[in-house]
């Protein structure tokens, strides 16, 4: 994939992120199912770069009702967070701030008191943008994942976010040996 090489060296623009989303096909929830490394791609969404400054390792898909959304590096093991808890509206507001070395300090410490053992999100085939494929559905936030298939062990997500103009980008890696 060509324009994924590009993306990663620079920051593609909405419209050009949407168009290569839109030449992806769709993914069945079989495929999603397993354990996932998260990569951002910038499009100049205010969340660009904030997920990696903070830990984020990816997102783990175990069933369609028992998603882990937000899953962090932490120390030698990995911690699923509860997005509810985590102030979305700061990075909106306040860039600057949450991208800071004293944000990520504190988030990092308050990590223990952010996880969840309770799945955050369920999968289920949603219509976006022209085509039926699935998505993964936040229980307490107005957000939505949508996935589409770049080949056999990764996956664009769009994250629909409502109050926000466009979407923000991510890739998902098959973190090996896990399904």
């Amino acid at each position: 994939m060509p324009w994924l090489n590009r993306w990663r060296q620079s920051a593609l623009s909405p419209a050009a992120a949407r168009a290569a989303f839109d030449t992806l096909p769709p993914v069945t929830l079989p495929e999603v199912l397993g354990s996932w490394l998260g990569e951002e791609l910038p499009t100049g969404h205010p969340l660009d770069g904030l997920l990696a400054g903070y830990g984020w390792k990816g997102k783990r898909f175990t069933s369609a009702d028992a998603v882990d959304p937000l899953v962090f590096h932490q120390g030698s093991g990995d911690v699923a967070a509860n997005p509810a808890l985590i102030p979305l509206g700061l990075p909106l507001a306040w860039p600057g701030l949450a991208r800071s070395a004293p944000a990520r300090r504190v988030f990092r410490a308050l990590l223990p008191v952010l996880a969840t053992r309770r799945p955050k999100a369920r999968l289920r085939a949603v219509s976006h943008r022209g085509q039926v494929s699935t998505a993964m559905i936040y229980d307490d936030l107005p957000i939505i994942d949508h996935f589409r298939k770049v080949d056999g062990g990764r996956l664009l997500g769009l994250m629909d976010l409502r109050h926000t103009e466009q979407p923000y980008f991510f890739l998902l890696s098959r973190e090996s040996g896990k399904l």
